[in-house]
């Protein structure tokens, strides 16, 4: 193991990592994974609460997701999707478009590649309506949409966004609804709509240059898990639609069951009938990423309307959206998407998690009530806290301690956080709830 650890610092270079840092706190050595468990080189295990960056859904080397990879490679791996087409990425198109209402899918191959497809399409679906002045946007403070310079352009992370400022778009951020800074005695749905007045007073003013709002439905993550109340969608698609600006739900994070639903927009109250005319919160753009595939292969989606379709449908070639990569709709990352969807629909998952939340969530129960902790909040499978009394290098103290109780989290500054994969059991959940319990009764950490 000392070997690959040795081999890693000399020739990859790490994500969101400062390599230096290595030094002194090596990565961990992965040889294998078993459902949501990862394992050393050694035989250690250590319980997957992060979902391996929140990708992986239904556990590591999963039978089915396997199978259904292992059979695509006898047919054929890789073919391109300019001038070609393949079951499986048609069957996927299909299949997202009955899920989310929105069809013509246009994939990518990460989370960041999908905000630029949706940033890009909005704004070139202005100009093909004439309205080329149409393409500023807006976003959350403290959100973050990906670190390729347009999804920078509309994160809000000092940490990420800062050092590469001068290559990024202006754009404009609004307030952030996330309950915790709601006055003392306000509400999580008072503050959230007192937010969206902010974004209303933007739009009476710049409408006629704002091409699109982007925004993570329901909880912000890179913003330490902070969540708010559905209220807000339902006003900001009541604000969109009036201003006639884009609405693009980032589910890339948050899609696919993390928060009790299939995906974060459908929690939103209904639209009143006669303000808005329409009575689903159904955005304009979705962009789709990490779980797609349950952890295995990269893919990300970007779906939309008939209408921003049929802008794009014409004779000239400069019309049509000019975006690519060369393994768009790959097959294999396709084919485990298909298997991900087969499960959610044959194992009435959205049910089952449901139930296995609340049961976590009692699990936590100590935790919740632990001195150190404030802000502790749960959506889904999403469990978070903030530790009151952290101190500067916390989040890599609290990562160490729990690798030392056979967990692997990455706290994100003072907020501790759980998204385990869906197959977690009740047993696996209270050795995590032990695990963190240690280590907020360490007072060095």
């Amino acid at each position: 193991m000392d070997d690959l650890l040795n081999r890693t610092r000399a020739a990859v270079w790490h994500p969101c990592t400062q390599m230096k840092q290595l030094e002194a706190s090596p990565p961990l050595a992965i040889a294998r994974g078993e459902g949501a468990w990862l394992v050393d080189p050694e035989g250690r295990r250590y319980l997957d609460a992060i979902s391996s960056w929140w990708v992986n859904l239904f556990g590591h080397c999963n039978p089915r997701i396997n199978a259904a990879i292992t059979d695509q490679l006898g047919r054929i791996e890789h073919v391109m999707l300019a001038g070609a087409t393949h079951a499986p990425v048609v069957e996927l198109s299909e299949r997202l478009a009955t899920l989310t209402g929105l069809g013509h899918a246009f994939y990518g191959s990460d989370g960041a590649s999908a905000t630029e497809i949706a940033l890009k399409m909005s704004a070139h679906y202005w100009r093909n309506s004439g309205q080329p002045e149409k393409n500023g946007f807006i976003s959350l403070k403290n959100g973050y949409h990906g670190e390729t310079v347009g999804a920078l352009s509309v994160t809000d992370i000092p940490l990420f966004k800062s050092t590469y400022a001068a290559l990024l778009r202006h754009t404009v951020q609004v307030p952030t609804p996330d309950a915790r800074l709601a006055e003392p005695g306000e509400s999580g749905e008072a503050y959230a709509l007192r937010c969206a007045d902010a974004l209303e007073a933007h739009l009476a003013e710049h409408a006629a240059d704002t091409a699109a709002f982007i925004v993570e439905p329901l909880v912000q993550g890179a913003a330490g898990m902070a969540m708010y109340h559905p209220a807000y969608l339902t006003r900001v698609r009541e604000l969109c639609t009036r201003y006639q600006v884009h609405l693009i739900v980032d589910e890339i994070a948050v899609g696919f069951g993390r928060t009790g639903t299939l995906f974060a927009f459908e929690q939103a109250p209904p639209l009143s009938l006669a303000e808005s005319g329409i009575k689903t919160v159904r955005p304009d753009f979705i962009c789709l990423s990490k779980g797609i595939t349950g952890g295995y292969l990269p893919l990300s989606a970007v779906l939309t309307t008939d209408d921003v379709y049929a802008a794009f449908y014409g004779d000239a070639t400069a019309r049509g959206f000019l975006h690519s990569h060369s393994y768009t709709g790959n097959p294999l990352a396709c084919r485990a998407a298909l298997a991900v969807l087969d499960i959610f629909e044959n194992d009435a998952v959205i049910a089952a998690n449901r139930v296995k939340a609340q049961d976590f969530t009692d699990i936590l129960a100590e935790v919740s009530a632990h001195t150190r902790v404030r802000h502790f909040r749960h959506l889904g499978m999403i469990w978070a806290f903030d530790v009151v009394d952290a101190k500067p290098g916390f989040a890599a103290r609290f990562h160490r301690a729990a690798l030392a109780q056979g967990v692997f989290m990455r706290p994100i500054g003072n907020t501790v956080y759980a998204m385990p994969p869906y197959v977690t059991s009740a047993d696996e959940m209270r050795g995590l709830a032990g695990a963190i319990q240690a280590c907020l009764d360490d007072p060095g950490i």
